[in-house]
């Protein structure tokens, strides 16, 4: 994994003070397709270093986030922009398939 981790205490400003799009991949280490999607992510983060930064949030570790962001079914990737949620993608895909989901973000 070489993924960043953010958490409760560093969500603010690893996310949502942060210059351009971050994706938050709410994870947990028992379930199986969050570690399908890890290296995947990996991947896109390393191809694409200055166009999206990618984190990893154990929703288990920071139940807070997970209840205020409602996730309710992980692997969930969350893309902020501005603060904001800009899109969200639900389930284990294969790495052409999430590329699709955030062509905007990749440009």
């Amino acid at each position: 994994m070489t993924a960043k981790a953010t958490t409760s205490a560093t969500f603010e400003q690893d996310v949502l003070q942060a210059e351009g799009p971050v994706l938050v991949d709410f994870w947990a280490a028992w379930c199986g397709p969050c570690r399908m999607v890890s290296p995947i992510l990996d991947e896109i983060q390393s191809e694409n270093p200055d166009k999206i930064t990618i984190l990893k949030l154990n929703v288990d570790e920071n139940p807070d986030l997970a209840m205020k962001y409602q996730i309710t079914s992980i692997p969930a990737m969350k893309v902020f922009q501005g603060g904001e949620v800009a899109t969200t993608i639900i389930g284990a895909k294969p790495k052409f398939a999430l590329e699709q989901d955030l062509a905007e973000f990749l440009k």
